[in-house]
Order: structure tokens, then C-alpha cells, then sequence
């Protein structure tokens, strides 16, 4: 059976069973081997000994910490491509452009365009034209200011951003954005931990995880919970390692059984290369897609059976009377939930609920960790509150080994997020930019990526700049977020290499290349350092080692700087210039403005950064009413009629975000293909569907549309009853603009109903 691949011939798809542990010396050979592909041995080796060391780089492929005792190896596998990838020494030039028309590009596969190498100077496509053409700085940044400068409300611009920008650029950016006149900063967030934040805001005072590397290790008991850390952030396998060689325990939930939370052979031990590695996960809870709220709703009626049963021995009375709110009115209603709503919901059965209840009621320090299996939900709000009433039960928040984890994908989507890049800023954080550099910023909430896609479609945006990140591919509802992004006046991206969003154009569009993380950036004849903030709120220097891919780029920072000064003027007196020559004086500027930041430079400076302070920590709660607050969560899953399966959206191992390296996905057992759908061999023989055979995708929504994803092989695999998986971006397509998560506006990219029609012959 062949792969449909696409922009560049067809590759014949093999399928082996899934692994069942992950890393090892395979890891090592695969890291190194992409590497080489990419760059020669020096440049190789001068980017994998600084990534992720205290006068090195941060690796921009996750935001897991670094521990206080650093490997000199201190990077995993899928860090070691990531970095490998930007510091390839492939090269996009006005050469490339002239050869291959927008139409022409349009067509290839992300895959092909990413392996084109590092964009090199500023492009521009012109109205009516099929080909970008050289621009210099000047011209560039003087056409985007123009445009921005005659847009008749500035609320018709918009600002996006991933997490790869660093503080100084991201503090940059919203500063511009508001002195322009608009909140329209839409980010990375709003697609995948927009639930988290809302949800710990909302029952804890702050939207970010409590816990530290230190907590991970002593904790009793640790929930991974709707996330693959062999392939997201395998960094996170040495930390569950680290707990269960302390005597703590694992409880996974998922609805695949991915390799990395299986077994773990950690390839900087002697026994992950000749030995059996550990074991991680000590219970697999394979839940149905979306059964985590019922789950966590029926480990907290458990638990206060228990202490029905046995008083005064399993809830934390103490710490429930003097730090929260709302128990009673919780309690009444988890009494009320009735099992046979959660063994549909779930798919498990009471017996191994029950099994992981006694594991609870035997640890004293439990963390629960999650990611977007959590978040992409309607319920994922909920889901979320539902796992702080667990956790707050037995006092589990605010003393070490405890504590709420959500481990985020990007290496500083949480530093972009305290830096202000957010479309509904707390009114504190307005009022100290207008006190640090004299302007009134706007009030009115902005537009996050949703509506920032409908506001396109409307014609109420006319301009999009987006900084970082592959905005069509990252979206959902392909077609009507590329219909969105052609509707613009102007469309511009800051970018390292190409992408799919550079072939969907507005009116006039342009490219303006940018240094990587792993580049030097020397600014006014010094080198300069830019900061990060990963999952656990440590704050660090990045610097990059090797000469940057061509003479003409800037960095971010030099680019926001310039744009703003070109549209702002004077106006107001804000030092654009300064801040491009020194980044340190835009450090200075954030201690004053964002609280945790004092001294930021000094501190900054010292081995390893600085810890930012949470005072969820220390149980103080800045909610509203002082308190931790217990929530009711209405029982929600997802119900596929019959005939249909719930798809959930995840990437291949050789994969970052939208950016495939490869049509592998080895601890899966996928090779040489990514249009495959993931299916129970039980769920197949109820439907009548063939292993290897070639369906389409259908979605059919509320507003009866029918969304379709052609040409996808169906694979045989041991994924939990009813659901089923595809890799993103390619079943993007499958999810409607209006299908979001409650509360926070998430695309429901882990909850898709679909069904599997025979694909048309070819």
C-alpha cells in the first residue's frame, strides 16, 4: 500500500508493531543521523554541547527545565533534530523564489518545504504577482508600517506569535502593539493550554503549574495524564525515572500506549544502553478520548467514601477549612455521579478505577501532569478544575512533591504569556506599562486566534503580522483559515525557513527572515543573550554559537524595534533604538513592569537564571475570594453515534508542532507514511472497515457541513475502543472554527466525530 505523500512522489508505507519503550541507543543513532543530514560534524557538535547548558542555547524544542546538576549531554533526541534543523546549512535565496512561482509551493508538502533550508534575505510578493522578489529592510518594514499606519482602526491589525520568541522580543512586540492601539495578540497559547490557564486561574489565582523539577522527583505518585513525553518533551522520561528510582509511582492515561510511558532507556545510563531501562508507567489507564473528567470526578467520590468510611484519616480537613471554598456545595455533587455514566465515559472498568484510588490513598504527595489530551477538549475546562478538586482533597497543592503540572510544547509560549503577549491583559499589567513609558494602552479585550481567523473572514483585519510559527498550519478549519489569510490587505510573517503560511498570501505579502535560537546576535558591536521562561516558571539565558545563516538577517528584537519605530514615530516616546542595540535595556523595563522581574538583569546573570514566584507555592491563593476554590463540573464526554469513531489529533515522532522531518513515526510503527488513521482492530470489524485499506475522513458538525480528509490508510492498532488518531496538520481540515473548548476558545483538535468512507479510486 502506498502513502499518499504529497509535492514530491510517493513513498510505500510500512507498519511494524508499536515499540514498547523508547529512547536508548536507537535515540542517539536517529538524533545524530538527522544532524549530520542537516549540517556537517563541527556545527553538529558546537549546537548539541551548548543546547540546554547554563552559557549555551535553549533548546527550542520544549519548555522542560533543566536540573540544577546539568549532563553535558543535556538534550534528548527530538531536541537534538530541532536544533539540527535550524542550524542546517541549507539555504532559501531570491534564486529559489524565481525557480518556484507561490502557486508552484502551494503544493508541496511541509516536509519538502522545511528541508529547503534557512530563509536569507527579506521577500516580497506583490499584488497580482505568482512570485516573491527581493526587498531590502528598508523598503520592507517601510511597506508594513504603511499599511499599518492606514488602516482606518488599529483593531484591524493583528500581532501573532509562537513560543519561540524570547521575552525581550515578545515584551517588544505587545509594547508595540499597544502604543499602536489594539490587544489583538493572538498566540500559540489560545490553541493548546488556553483551557489550563483559565482553569488554575480560575480555582487557584494563577494560570501556570505549581511544582518544580525537585517536586517531580519526590513525589509519591505522579499523574501523566493525556500527553506523550517519549515524543513531546522526552526530557521529562530522565525526571519520572529520577521518582520512580526514589520508590514514587506513575499512573498513566491516555488512550495509546505510547512507548515513552511504557519503558524508559535512558541512553546517559549504563543501563538504558545494556539494561532494561525502567519501567515508567506502574498503571495504564487506556481511557476513552475525553474521559478524563469522568475519571477525576470518580477518583474524588472515591476518596470521599473513603473517608465516610474511615473519618479523619484520608481528606486534609485542615488545609480544606483554613485555604478553600466551596467544599460542601463540591462534595453534594460528587455524591450524585453514577458509574455507569463514567464506565461509558472512560471505557475502563471500575476494577482498574479502584486499582489507581488504593494507589492515591497510599501516597501522601501526588502531581498530576497533563498536556493537550486534556485541554483540546469542550470539557477540557472543567477537566482541569475536576483534577485541582482532586488534588486539593488531601492537600496536595502548595507543599513539596505536589502539585498541578501542565507541561507545555514550546519553548517560551509561558515567558511570552508573562511578557504580555495576551489579548485579555489584567488591568494590573496595563496600568504599569502606561506608568513605565506614558501612553494609555486599550482596555478592550483583543482577539485570540479564533476570532482573530473570523475577524480575517469578515474583513474587520486587514493586516496580519505574524512572529514565528506556521499560523495556517497550526489553525484549524483549513480552508476557511486559508480563505481568512487571503482576504488580507497584507499578510507578514517573521520567519527562519518556509512554510506552508508563506503560500497563502494576502493581497501583498512579505517574509522577513530572522536569526534562530542557535545564531549569534551581535547587536551594536556586542553579543547579546535573550531570555526564556519554561513549564516550571524558571526564567534563563539563551545564547547562540554559530555565525548566523546569512549576513542580511535580523533578529527579532531589531525587527520589532525597527517596524515599531517606522509606524509609531515619536509617538509614543518610547526608545526603539536603544532597545535594538541593547537588549539589557529592554530587561530593565520588564523588572519595572511585570512583577517577579525586579533586578531582572543581575539576576539573569547568575548560573541557571531564577525561579519566578508562584504563591500557590506557599498556599496563598489570589483568587478573588482569597482561597483555593473546589468547583462543580457537570459530567461531560464525548458520544460518537454509531458508526463513527472520536479522532484525536498528534503528531509523529519525527515531528515539531506542524513541521514533519520525516514520514517516520517509529515507537508507533509507522514508516515512510503520515496520511494513516490509527484504529482498534475491534472497532474495524464492527465497522466493516480493512486493515490497509484507504478511507476518507469525515466530520459532519452542527452546522452540517461535511469536512473531509482524503486518502488516509487505515492501521490496526491498539488504541482504546471507539477512538481513533491522525497525525495534524494534515486533519486539521476535520475541525470546524466554532468548535471550541468551553470557557477558554480551544479548537477541540483531540475530540473529532468522524466516520471512514471508502476513498474514491484515484
Amino acid at each position: 500500500m502506498k502513502s499518499s505523500a504529497e509535492g514530491h512522489g510517493e513513498e510505500r508505507l510500512s507498519v511494524t508493531p508499536p515499540k514498547t519503550w523508547a529512547a536508548g541507543v536507537p535515540g542517539v543513532t536517529h538524533a545524530l543521523s538527522y544532524s549530520l543530514g542537516q549540517t556537517s560534524l563541527r556545527r553538529t557538535a558546537l549546537t548539541l554541547l551548548s543546547v540546554n547548558q547554563v552559557t549555551g542555547l535553549d533548546c527550542p524544542g520544549c519548555a522542560w527545565p533543566e536540573p540544577g546538576r546539568r549532563h553535558v549531554n543535556e538534550y534528548c533526541e527530538n531536541g537534538a533534530k530541532h536544533v539540527a534543523d535550524e542550524a542546517t546549512t541549507r539555504r532559501v535565496t531570491a534564486e529559489f523564489f524565481r525557480r518556484h512561482p507561490v502557486s508552484e509551493l502551494a503544493g508541496m508538502s511541509d516536509q519538502w518545504l522545511n528541508q529547503q533550508g534557512r530563509l536569507t534575505e527579506p521577500m516580497v510578493k506583490r499584488p497580482g504577482s505568482d512570485h516573491y522578489e527581493p526587498i531590502g529592510w528598508d523598503e520592507a518594514l517601510d511597506l508594513l508600517a504603511g499599511e499599518l499606519r492606514a488602516l482606518d482602526d488599529p483593531d484591524q491589525a493583528l500581532f501573532y506569535t509562537s513560543g519561540r520568541l524570547g521575552n525581550e522580543a515578545a515584551f517588544l512586540l505587545q509594547l508595540f502593539a499597544r502604543a499602536f492601539g489594539t490587544n489583538n495578540l493572538p498566540d500559540c497559547s489560545n490553541m493548546c493550554h488556553e483551557s489550563s490557564g483559565v482553569a488554575l486561574i480560575e480555582t487557584l489565582g494563577v494560570g501556570k503549574g505549581s511544582v518544580s523539577l525537585e517536586d517531580i522527583y519526590e513525589a509519591d505518585l505522579v499523574f501523566v495524564v493525556g500527553q506523550n513525553p517519549g515524543t513531546n518533551h522526552p526530557r521529562m522520561l530522565s525526571a519520572l525515572e529520577r521518582t520512580k528510582r526514589s520508590g514514587g509511582h506513575v499512573v498513566a492515561v491516555n488512550p495509546l500506549p505510547e512507548a515513552g510511558l511504557l519503558r524508559f532507556k535512558n541512553p546517559q545510563k549504563a543501563r538504558g544502553v545494556i539494561g532494561r531501562g525502567s519501567r515508567i508507567a506502574d498503571e495504564f489507564l487506556q481511557i476513552r478520548a475525553g474521559g478524563d473528567l469522568a475519571l477525576f470526578r470518580a477518583l474524588n467520590l472515591l476518596l470521599l467514601q473513603a473517608e465516610d468510611e474511615r473519618p479523619g484519616t484520608v481528606l486534609d480537613r485542615e488545609f480544606i477549612d483554613a485555604h478553600t471554598t466551596g467544599f460542601a456545595e463540591f462534595a453534594e455533587h460528587a455524591r450524585a455521579l453514577a458509574w455507569p455514566d463514567v464506565l461509558a465515559a472512560t471505557g475502563l472498568t471500575r476494577e482498574q478505577i479502584e486499582r489507581v484510588h488504593a494507589r492515591v490513598l497510599e501516597s501522601k504527595k501526588i502531581i498530576v501532569c497533563w498536556a493537550m489530551g486534556l485541554t483540546q477538549h469542550k470539557h477540557g475546562v472543567p477537566t482541569i478544575r475536576e483534577i485541582v478538586n482532586f488534588l486539593l482533597l488531601r492537600g496536595n497543592i502548595g507543599r513539596p512533591g505536589a502539585g498541578v503540572c501542565p507541561v507545555r510544547g514550546h519553548s517560551n509560549v509561558q515567558g511570552d504569556r508573562t511578557m504580555g503577549i495576551w489579548e485579555r491583559p489584567p488591568r494590573a499589567f496595563l496600568d504599569a506599562l502606561e506608568r513605565e513609558f506614558g501612553f494609555t494602552p486599550p482596555a478592550e479585550h483583543g482577539l485570540d486566534t479564533v476570532g482573530a481567523i473570523q475577524a480575517m473572514l469578515d474583513g474587520r483585519a486587514r493586516v496580519f503580522l505574524g512572529v514565528g510559527g506556521n499560523f495556517v498550519r497550526a489553525t484549524p478549519d483549513s480552508a476557511v483559515t486559508e480563505r481568512a489569510m487571503r482576504s488580507c490587505r497584507l499578510t507578514a510573517h517573521v520567519s527562519t525557513k518556509l512554510n506552508r503560511s508563506h503560500t497563502v498570501c494576502g493581497e501583498t505579502a512579505l517574509i522577513l527572515p530572522t536569526l534562530g535560537r542557535s545564531d549569534r546576535d551581535v547587536q551594536a558591536g556586542r553579543e547579546q543573550f535573550v531570555t526564556v521562561e519554561d513549564s516550571m516558571s524558571q526564567v534563563h539565558a539563551s545564547r547562540g554559537r554559530l555565525a548566523p545563516a546569512s549576513d542580511t538577517l535580523l533578529s527579532e528584537v531589531a525587527i520589532i524595534a525597527r517596524l515599531a519605530r517606522l509606524t509609531l514615530g515619536d509617538r509614543p516616546d518610547i526608545p526603539w533604538e536603544t532597545f535594538e542595540a541593547d537588549y539589557g535595556t529592554i530587561r530593565d523595563r520588564i523588572s519595572r513592569v511585570v512583577p517577579g522581574f525586579e533586578d531582572f538583569n543581575a539576576r539573569v546573570a547568575r548560573p541557571g537564571g531564577f525561579r519566578l514566584p508562584n504563591p500557590v507555592s506557599r498556599r496563598v491563593f489570589p483568587t478573588p475570594g482569597g482561597k483555593a476554590v473546589f468547583t462543580r463540573n457537570a459530567m461531560a464526554a464525548l458520544h460518537a453515534p454509531e458508526g463513527h469513531l472520536i479522532l484525536q489529533t498528534l503528531r509523529a515522532h519525527d515531528q515539531w508542532n506542524t513541521i514533519p522531518y520525516s514520514g517516520e513515526d517509529r515507537y508507533r510503527g509507522i514508516h515512510n507514511g503520515r496520511r494513516v488513521v490509527l484504529v482498534n482492530p475491534d472497532d474495524l470489524a464492527e465497522l466493516g472497515v480493512a486493515d490497509r485499506s484507504v478511507v476518507d475522513l469525515v466530520s459532519v458538525w452542527h452546522d452540517g457541513v461535511e469536512r473531509r480528509a482524503p486518502s488516509f490508510t487505515v492501521v490496526a492498532y491498539p488504541t482504546a475502543r471507539g477512538s481513533a488518531a491522525a497525525y495534524y496538520p494534515e486533519t486539521n481540515v476535520l475541525v470546524p472554527l466554532d468548535s471550541v473548548a468551553d470557557f477558554s476558545n480551544t479548537p477541540t483538535s483531540k475530540a473529532v466525530v468522524v466516520r471512514l468512507e471508502p476513498a474514491a479510486p484515484a
